[in-house]
């Protein structure tokens, strides 16, 4: 388990020395044809160093590499202010205002094709309607002055872009009942909330589905997760966990397939997308 920086470090590299071989290089032709020293390839495919973003481009051209949306997702993972990153670095502007964990789960969900997340306390922030955002991190972040609530609510709102780009972020979501039936923000914050998810779950990108307190015990006890996946390349899948100051990323491939299955196994668990459609239209009209 790392932390995002260096998880993409040794992803990256990893998926750079894959183009390398393919491309039937040597690290030493690969670095003469790029006019560089041998040990700079060798440091960015172990991870040992950062990695600019004008590096992984000529890197691309050396090994032939032509396909633009294999190209924009590893220079995007360079995380450098790059102006060919186009989208995948909007929360720049609020660098002073976001700590770097959640500077880099923003990074990996615009950059992600699928992303599948467990949730046991609140409704997913992709999900959340302004006033809930704003209920979430007061209670979160309590003694915040109202401006930097309202930018980090500016921020949790802008980062829903990803499920309206083209094309969308696929997102699979299994939420606890609980979070359907805490009043964060109070009753009518609630209500606009469960309107919003019946909205969202209408949706062709969106998969929500609802584990009821009937489905008893379950591996979801442990706590929430996020699995991030990226098109074309399932060796950068990336798990996110919360805590309270920070967030641990995992990488390692046995942990990866670990919280899939159990991904999965909560998905058989909890009601299907059709039930819980009708599920939460039905808290909607209680509401």
């Amino acid at each position: 388990m790392q932390y995002g920086p260096a998880v993409r470090r040794r992803q990256l590299g990893a998926e750079l020395r894959a183009l390398r071989l393919h491309a039937g290089l040597t690290s030493s032709e690969a670095a003469a044809r790029a006019g560089w020293h041998q040990s700079k390839v060798s440091r960015i495919e172990t991870g040992r160093s950062g990695v600019k973003a004008a590096d992984v481009r000529l890197l691309l051209g050396v090994y032939q590499v032509e396909d633009p949306q294999l190209s924009e997702l590893l220079i995007a993972f360079t995380g450098a202010d790059d102006p060919g990153a186009g989208r995948h670095h909007w929360w720049k502007a609020y660098r002073d205002l976001l700590p770097a964990t959640y500077r880099d789960f923003i990074s990996l969900e615009s950059q992600a094709s699928w992303v599948r997340t467990l949730e046991t306390t609140v409704v997913p922030g992709l999900l959340q309607t302004p006033d809930y955002a704003r209920a979430v991190t007061r209670a979160a972040l309590g003694g915040l002055p109202e401006k930097q609530v309202d930018a980090l609510v500016e921020v949790r709102l802008a980062r829903q872009d990803v499920l309206r780009a083209d094309p969308p972020l696929r997102l699979s979501v299994v939420m606890d009942e609980a979070v359907l039936r805490r009043p964060v923000g109070g009753a009518k914050v609630l209500a606009e909330q469960l309107d919003r998810l019946r909205q969202a779950s209408l949706l062709p990108h969106v998969q929500l589905q609802v584990l009821p307190f009937a489905a008893g015990e379950h591996i979801g006890l442990i706590g929430s997760f996020v699995i991030f996946s990226f098109p074309d390349i399932a060796d950068l899948d990336v798990v996110v966990l919360d805590h309270l100051t920070s967030s641990l990323y995992i990488e390692r491939k046995e942990d990866l397939q670990a919280y899939s299955e159990a991904f999965t196994s909560l998905q058989v668990q909890a009601l299907s997308p059709e039930d819980s459609t009708e599920f939460i239209a039905g808290l909607c009209d209680g509401a």
